[in-house]
């Protein structure tokens, strides 16, 4: 089990633009382009209601403008998105029923041919939609989130987190094991609530103190999947920092993470296109692609 750090709370079908590897040298194409890419994730990865759905089942609402798209059409990686809306790391082993069909266990994607894998996990296994439900306040006093949640004197998120640790390595190991040549990225989440202040109720409806506790959440599960990452021959992509200052309080158009209402497609508490935009630039910058490649 992990020791706790800190919660930094969250791509246009895959063309495969060249059908054979070319070599990073020849015209600045960047070292991805022609590579076998496999997606594996949640709705942060699937960007539901972003853009067209992208593949069945229809349940999973994978949208073609999620950020694996928009990595392959910009990379040319050949693109095999499985990611499904609601996916916990269970369901990369097992098939997943959604209201529109079963999604097949994800790790089938995987094979010895593929040669990059971006998999982006854990926010479910801790409860993500409940969470943003039960922390909702009639009113701006108190901390009736963090008080829920650490009743009886144990943090419950913070064991929630602490049991992905142990479960985000054996994902590592699955995707180590079905596809050994594969370069594996673990994607983070962004910067859901502001990075600092209190936050901006009523508008999004957590108090100040909920604001602060939700943030060291966010921290925490960032902080173990980075971890996971280092400790798994794995490279952490780190969606927070690039996303400060496009949270849930910033203005439509400036906003990357819709709040509970959204003013853009896309759902409650989830990118909209300009966020996937953003996630997508931050793959690209760890893959050493330019983000207009």
């Amino acid at each position: 089990m992990r020791r706790p750090v800190v919660l930094r709370l969250l791509v246009a079908l895959g063309i495969g633009l060249l059908g054979v590897a070319v070599a990073p040298v020849a015209m600045g194409a960047p070292t991805t382009a022609g590579q076998a890419y496999v997606a594996l994730g949640d709705s942060y990865t699937a960007s539901p209601l972003t853009g067209p759905i992208a593949g069945p089942p229809p349940g999973c609402l994978r949208s073609a403008n999620d950020y694996p798209h928009l990595v392959a059409e910009r990379s040319g990686a050949q693109l095999t998105d499985v990611s499904c809306s609601g996916a916990q790391t269970r369901d990369l082993a097992a098939p997943q029923q959604t209201s529109g069909g079963v999604n097949p266990p994800q790790y089938d994607a995987l094979g010895p041919g593929t040669q990059l894998v971006t998999v982006g996990i854990g926010g479910n296994d801790i409860g993500f939609g409940e969470i943003v439900q039960s922390c909702v306040s009639p009113t701006p006093f108190g901390t009736p989130c963090r008080d829920r949640w650490t009743a009886g004197g144990t943090d419950q998120l913070e064991q929630r987190i602490d049991t992905l640790a142990g479960r985000l390595d054996d994902v590592l190991d699955e995707v180590g094991s079905r596809a050994p040549d594969a370069r594996v990225l673990l994607v983070g989440y962004p910067s859901v609530l502001p990075a600092q202040g209190p936050g901006c109720y009523p508008v999004v409806p957590y108090t100040a103190g909920d604001v602060e506790y939700l943030r060291g959440v966010l921290g925490h599960l960032n902080d173990t999947i980075a971890e996971a990452a280092a400790e798994g021959d794995a490279t952490y992509v780190d969606t927070f920092t690039p996303t400060v200052g496009h949270d849930v309080c910033t203005l439509p158009g400036t906003r990357w993470i819709e709040g509970l209402v959204p003013t853009a497609p896309a759902l409650p508490v989830h990118p909209n296109a300009l966020g996937s935009e953003a996630l997508a630039r931050a793959v690209l910058a760890t893959l050493g692609v330019p983000a207009a490649a």
